[in-house]
């Protein structure tokens, strides 16, 4: 039995579906058939997702934001801040990005920290902040 007709064969039968939806028999399900409820994701599937969602994220913030200014540690807090609010969540911050291109990242830590989402995500904001305000890693 060749696997690849086998795929090909579900691939058929399943169809694609981007997402979620309830199948016939009621489970929720993504994908060819992948049934979410009774499989879920394992970690090194979850990995490869975060993997390509924060290569998505960065790039959606090199092709928005100008990080000329940026060290990595303050890239960083803008892909983080994409992945989280998608990419046109984080061009909301718009006196932040007009800081942080000018090199002003005093201030733009400040405008992080006075925004809805950092009351959302107090811990994640403090954190970002401060690695906004010293370019390093926390």
């Amino acid at each position: 039995m060749s696997l690849m007709i086998t795929v090909e064969q579900i691939k058929k039968h399943e169809g694609y579906k981007q997402y979620p939806y309830y199948c016939t028999g009621g489970k929720l399900t993504i994908g060819y058939g992948r049934n979410l409820e009774d499989n879920g994701i394992d970690e090194e599937e979850a990995e490869q997702l975060l993997a390509k969602d924060i290569r998505e994220a960065k790039a959606g913030v090199k092709r928005r934001i100008d990080v000329s200014r940026c060290n990595e540690a303050r890239q960083a807090v803008l892909v983080n801040m994409a992945f989280n609010l998608g990419v046109t969540g984080l061009m909301g911050f718009k006196k932040m990005i007009a800081n942080l291109e000018q090199g002003n990242y005093e201030q733009a830590a400040l405008e992080m920290l006075h925004s809805r989402w950092a009351n959302q995500v107090p811990g994640r904001a403090n954190e970002l902040a401060k690695q906004m305000l010293s370019g390093e890693w926390q």
